[in-house]
């Protein structure tokens, strides 16, 4: 994901406040973004005034979280990897990780986890959310960075006996992203249903 210079205007923003200037009109949470102007979040009233012919992405609520429609993100950048939800007939992904139980050393069930919170994930997607994806793109490009220079030094250190091509391998980049060993889930007994008490 290449960087885009308002995603993470976009990730920090708070939005769902009353408008300042409409506070008083019936639609003024701040529910919008703007990507041409990458400012504060703004509502319906100043999309029409200021931003009437900007590129626009409306920021929805799930359970007190920020979500956006698949359809409108995925037009501007790329969300592969990242796991949507259907709410309310349609397509969403979170904004940024969201606060879960942790399992206090008891290791998980599923087979897929967020590579940044560890959220257990539906699918064989790799992130639960936007944020996670750009944190987990960050750490990455920290961790080739890291690698390419190893390689070069252990090529010094050789004296460059011959020339070599670095294959992605010697790099370290996987092509396929390590998934853990799927679990089977055993039954405990056998269901039995309660007694009836007349």
């Amino acid at each position: 994901m290449p960087a885009v210079p308002w995603l993470e205007r976009l990730l920090n923003t708070t939005f769902f406040n009353l408008c300042r200037n409409h506070a008083a009109a019936a639609r003024s949470e701040c529910n919008m973004f703007c990507l041409d102007c990458n400012c504060d979040a703004f509502c319906f009233y100043c999309r029409s005034s200021k931003h009437k012919d900007h590129q626009v992405i409306q920021i929805r609520r799930s359970s007190y979280h920020d979500v956006v429609r698949v359809s409108e993100i995925q037009k501007v950048l790329d969300i592969s990897g990242v796991q949507t939800y259907v709410i309310n007939s349609a397509r969403v992904l979170f904004l940024n990780e969201r606060p879960h139980p942790k399992l206090g050393g008891k290791a998980p069930s599923v087979s897929h986890l967020c590579q940044i919170c560890g959220r257990s994930l539906l699918d064989t997607f790799r992130f639960c959310s936007l944020g996670c994806k750009v944190a987990g793109k960050k750490r990455n490009n920290g961790e080739a960075n890291a690698r390419k220079e190893v390689v070069v030094i252990e090529r010094e250190r050789r004296g460059n006996e011959e020339e070599e091509v670095v294959s992605r391998q010697e790099l370290g980049e996987d092509i396929y992203p390590n998934t853990p060993p799927p679990t089977a889930r055993r039954r405990k007994g056998i269901p039995q249903r309660a007694p009836f008490n007349s």
